[in-house]
Parts: structure tokens; C-alpha cells; sequence
């Protein structure tokens, strides 16, 4: 075989490498783009900030009730024995919703957790300000990424979104609460309340939206989507890596880093111990220090989020249930009704029960894909915009306000804890920012008997939900997916009757069409999807 000249070799070598140079350039080339720079009107921002400088009139807050809103992470309704759940009693959550009221059709404005919260902590639907996304600390940086994470990575229900741009990294650390916004905390500051979180936050690390900048008088816990319970390896704590969810190892890799770092007033300090136990610590004092002014307590506990980790004698309890997953996340949700009960009994003890409203919920739906909870019967879960994912566990109590024992069956929102808020308050909130919330306490205490909301909506992408109290219309824009729900005699949401009822489905999509005209592009973009499979269908969900 005759061989070729070595200058032809290198002719034909550099040819190969010049016609490879564009697959290249297209696998490589960075995505981050400037289209999803996060910067803010000026003018808007100084509007904000003078309205919580205006001064209010002299006000007796001796009159003010206390304010408490106790949020679990990915807490699913059936979770909990008041709804139905029968792998572990929880009567320290259930005797809220039994001292007071439990919401039926009780939602969050997202099944994912930095929307929900931004909607709940606000009293605005989050569309409004670009908080439309999960926020998300990492991107696909190219191509060769999204090809090797589609083609190479056993993601399960989870697949990448193909994108030409992306936020660039300046971008991404500037997601969250834009400074645009009140806080619940803000307005009732002003009104002579003293505020504390104690918790997650998950609404940004920036300076501009870091909590102790938002309104915030106490700060203690996180701000990413999640942090380890006690350090990993630690005495007397079970650590359950999860084989069967994609997202394990990210959770687990976060350890106590950065945003998942534990902080007190926006200072980073170690923290050694099991993280739900200290956070009602925590907030058991802040109520001893602040039990003779008016105050507002924030208190989202990370429980039941991964990662899967429990204390010991806890776990003990469970050993009866064979699959270590549920085993470990039904500890941790007996923890949560613990530390739960300890806030309670601490207001209770300091007479404080008849002055303040305790509110309890979940951001979103239990993680159906992490394989520790079905949210059964309701369908779907965190992700989706099916009952499982946005219908949550959602009571009120105030002694001696709002009855005992309500089952209440019309449909509230997340959004109505800052109008009842801010009610309860006497507070002036900004004309500029209208609320979607309404005042819940009147139509429970049968002074308003019509329903609180009309219609409710949700908004991811593609993907949005229109729900009334007896509809509920789901659509994909991208796949021209409808799906109608009648719940009115369907709640589990099994049977498909958009084809029966285009009239239905036409004027949900008018409603929806309406609440959508005026909401400004999302912010920031998802990364991923979710794939949601129930028979033969097949729905896609960004995140």
C-alpha cells in the first residue's frame, strides 16, 4: 500500500479539521445570552421604596393581631392524616385545621417552590413580575451539554430543554424577588409589626432580595431550594441516599454551601444541628421575645424536601414499612408535626391564642418523582398543575374568630394570606400593585357568603390551568394539549371531557386569555421538563 507524502497527510488532516470546525463551534459555542438580563426599571424601584417610607398615621397596634404562616416544603395533602393519610398520624398539624378551618380546594399559585412562595409572600401572581420559573442555579452551558445529558443520562422523567440562549451567570445570581415588589413583611413593618423568617427563603441571594433587605427584622435558616437537615455523617441523624430520583445527587452535592449554607440576619453561621428541630427552636423564641408587640412569623420548615435524612429514634418508630424511602420521609414528616406542635403549644402557653392567626400550608404537592409519596387519590404531583401538585394541605386557626371544625369546600389561594394579611393589619398597601388575594376571614365567619375567587390560574411555559369550583381546563400550548375536568363530580381528575364541552373550554380560555393579556415574559427560563404519564397520555411540564 503506497503512502501518502507527509505534506498531503497534513492537507487532508487540517481539510477534516476545518469542515469539523462548525459542528464544533455549534456543539461549544456558550448559550448565555443577554436576553435574559435581570435589570429593573429605576423609576419603579424608587416608587417602591418611597412607598414604605411614606409615613402612616399613629395607629394603637396593641389591637393588631399576630400573624403566623407556617409553610411545609412539598408537603402533599394526603400526606397528613386530616386529609387522609394513614402512614402517619399528624395531629399536631391536623389540630389546626380542627381548632379552626380546613380548606378543601385550598391552592398554590405553582407546583414548584420559588413561584409559589413569590406569590404567597407577595399576594400577587407571580406572572406579574417575571417570576413565572423555578429559580435555578445551573443551565445547560452548550450543546455537547443538552446531546450528552438527552442521549447519555438516565434522567427518567426528566429531559433537558432544547435552547439557543440562556441566562448568562451574572443573570442567574441576580434570579429572585425583584426589588419592584412589597413583601407581606414590608407592608406590615411599616404598620408597626415586628417580622421574622425562619426558614427557607428560595426567592434570591442578591443583595436586592436577600431577606434581611426585604422587610425582615429576624432572619434565620437558607436560601437555595433546599439544604441538608444536620451535616451529613452526623450522630443519631439517618442519611437516605435516593437511587430512584434523578435530582439526589444535586440535593446532595448543595451540602451546606453558598445559598445552602445556614444564615442569621444574612450572616453565615454553622449550624450542627437537626435543622427542623432548630427551626422551631427558633421560632419558639422569637415568640417569647416578641409575645407583647404584634409580629409577623414567617416559618417555611424545609420538611418533608429532600434530602432524605431523619433522626434516629424517629426513624425507629417506622420500622414496620419496608421501603426505606417512605420509611425515612414518613419520619421526617412526624418531625415536621412535632416542631409543629411545639410553635403551637408555645403561643397557647403565652396566651396568645385568641391574638393570633396560624396558618399552615405546603409551597406545592408532594415530589411524586422521588418515589416516597403518590398524593393518591388526587392525581399528579409537584411539577404539575394537576390537583396533587397545586391543591395542598391549607388551614387557619384564631381562637375565638374563626370557628372551630370548618370544612371549607369553595376554592382559596395562597394569594388571599397577604389581603387577609394586610386586613387584619389596617394596613395600606400600594395602589400601584393590586392585589389577587381577598380577605378570607368573612367568609368564614359568615359575613360574606359568595365564593372568595371565581377563577384561578396558573402559568409555566406552555403549560397553564384555569380552575373554577366546578372546572378545571389544563393546556399545552407547544403540543395543543387540552384536557378539561369536571370536579365537581370528578376530583381525582381521570376522565378527559374537554371533546364533550367546547363550550366550557372555550370560555375557560377566554377567562385565561383575559389574565394573561397584560403579564410581562417570564424573567428567566426553565431548564428542564417533566414528564407526566398517566395511561396512555403523556404531559409535559416545564421547570
Amino acid at each position: 500500500m503506497t503512502k501518502l507524502p507527509t505534506s498531503r497527510r497534513r492537507v487532508m488532516l487540517y481539510g477534516s479539521l476545518l469542515l469539523m470546525l462548525p459542528s464544533l463551534y455549534y456543539l461549544l459555542a456558550p448559550l448565555g445570552s443577554s436576553d435574559f438580563e435581570i435589570k429593573f426599571d429605576d423609576q419603579a424601584v424608587q416608587a417602591t421604596k418611597a412607598f414604605l417610607q411614606e409615613p402612616v398615621a399613629a395607629e394603637d397596634t396593641s389591637q393588631k393581631p399576630n400573624i403566623i404562616v407556617i409553610l411545609a416544603d412539598d408537603l402533599g395533602k394526603t400526606d397528613i392524616s386530616l386529609y387522609g393519610g394513614n402512614l402517619v398520624e399528624t395531629p399536631h398539624m391536623d389540630a389546626i385545621g380542627k381548632k379552626g378551618v380546613t380548606f378543601d380546594a385550598g391552592t398554590v399559585t405553582s407546583p414548584v417552590c420559588s413561584p409559589s412562595r413569590a406569590g404567597l409572600i407577595t399576594g400577587r401572581y407571580q406572572h406579574r413580575f417575571g417570576n413565572e420559573h423555578q429559580k435555578h442555579l445551573i443551565y445547560l452551558k452548550n450543546r455537547l451539554q443538552y446531546y450528552g445529558f438527552k442521549y447519555f443520562v438516565d434522567s427518567g422523567p426528566w429531559q433537558p430543554i432544547k435552547a439557543d440562549k440562556v441566562p448568562r451567570a451574572e443573570d442567574i445570581a441576580r434570579q429572585g424577588l425583584p426589588p419592584t415588589e412589597h413583601t407581606l413583611a414590608e407592608i406590615l413593618k411599616k404598620h408597626g409589626y415586628h417580622t421574622g423568617l425562619i426558614g427557607k427563603w428560595h426567592l434570591g441571594s442578591a443583595d436586592f432580595n436577600l431577606p434581611c433587605n426585604r422587610g425582615f427584622d429576624y432572619q434565620y435558616g437558607f436560601y437555595a431550594s433546599h439544604s441538608l437537615f444536620s451535616p451529613e455523617g452526623s450522630e443519631g441523624i439517618v442519611d437516605q441516599k435516593n437511587p430512584d430520583d434523578f435530582t439526589d445527587d444535586h440535593i446532595w452535592n448543595g451540602q451546606r454551601y453558598g445559598e445552602h449554607a445556614i444564615y442569621r440576619n444574612c450572616v453565615e453561621i454553622e449550624e450542627p444541628d437537626y435543622l427542623t428541630d432548630r427551626l422551631a427552636e427558633e421560632a419558639i423564641a422569637y415568640i417569647e421575645r416578641q409575645k407583647n408587640n404584634p409580629f409577623f412569623l414567617y416559618l417555611p420548615f424545609s420538611a418533608p424536601h429532600t434530602p432524605l435524612q431523619a433522626p434516629q429514634d424517629l426513624y425507629d418508630q417506622y420500622a414496620h414499612i419496608e421501603d426505606p424511602l417512605v420509611r425515612i420521609y414518613v419520619a421526617m414528616i412526624k418531625s415536621l408535626d412535632i416542631a409543629v406542635g411545639q410553635v403551637i403549644k408555645k403561643v397557647e402557653d403565652s396566651g396568645l391564642a385568641e391574638n393570633t392567626l396560624i396558618i399552615f400550608l405546603s409551597d406545592n404537592g408532594g415530589a411524586t418523582y422521588a418515589h416516597v409519596t403518590e398524593n393518591a387519590p388526587l392525581r399528579g404531583g409537584k411539577i404539575t398543575t394537576f390537583e396533587g401538585g397545586v391543591n395542598v394541605p391549607f388551614m387557619m386557626r384564631w381562637d375565638g374568630v374563626i370557628p372551630e371544625g370548618i370544612n371549607y369546600t369553595n376554592q382559596v389561594s395562597a394569594l388571599d394570606i397577604f389581603a387577609t394579611s394586610v386586613a387584619l393589619a389596617n394596613a395600606v398597601t400600594d395602589k400601584t400593585k393590586p392585589l389577587d388575594g381577598v380577605n378570607l376571614i368573612p367568609f368564614l365567619t359568615g359575613n360574606k357568603a359568595d365564593a372568595p375567587h371565581q377563577e384561578l390560574f396558573w402559568k409555566s411555559g406552555n403549560n397553564i390551568a384555569v380552575r373554577t369550583d366546578e372546572w378545571k381546563l389544563l393546556h399545552d400550548f407547544k403540543s395543543d394539549q387540552t384536557v378539561l375536568f369536571h370536579l365537581g363530580e370528578d376530583r381525582i381528575e381521570s376522565k378527559n371531557v374537554a371533546k364533550g364541552n367546547p363550550e366550557v373550554v372555550n370560555s375557560l380560555m377566554s377567562f385565561y386569555k383575559k389574565w394573561a393579556e397584560e403579564l410581562p415574559p417570564p424573567s428567566w427560563s426553565p431548564v428542564v421538563y417533566y414528564e407526566h404519564r398517566y395511561g396512555d397520555e403523556v404531559f409535559l411540564f416545564d421547570n
